[in-house]
């Protein structure tokens, strides 16, 4: 199999205070959370559930999978 990076963007939602992830590359990859480090995790599970039940990769698959994470936080500050 071939190996492939699948991209994951992430932007900070200041209203809702939670990070959110989408990707194209993984069909319904759609999550959120309140830190960066429980999103990673988070995407380390949905991953591969999701790459199996969309048949990206094989059900019996045993192997590494590699994703990037992208994420984007603006902020505003104010100074005296």
């Amino acid at each position: 199999m071939t190996q492939i990076t699948y991209k994951v963007e992430a932007f900070w939602d200041a209203e809702a205070e939670v990070w959110v992830a989408t990707s194209e590359d993984i069909p319904g990859l759609v999550t959120e959370t309140s830190t960066i480090d429980i999103l990673t995790e988070k995407l380390r599970v949905m991953i591969p559930e999701l790459l199996v039940l969309n048949q990206i990769v094989p059900h019996n698959y045993a192997g590494t999978i590699n994703f990037e994470l992208i994420s984007h936080r603006q902020e505003l500050i104010q100074v005296a």
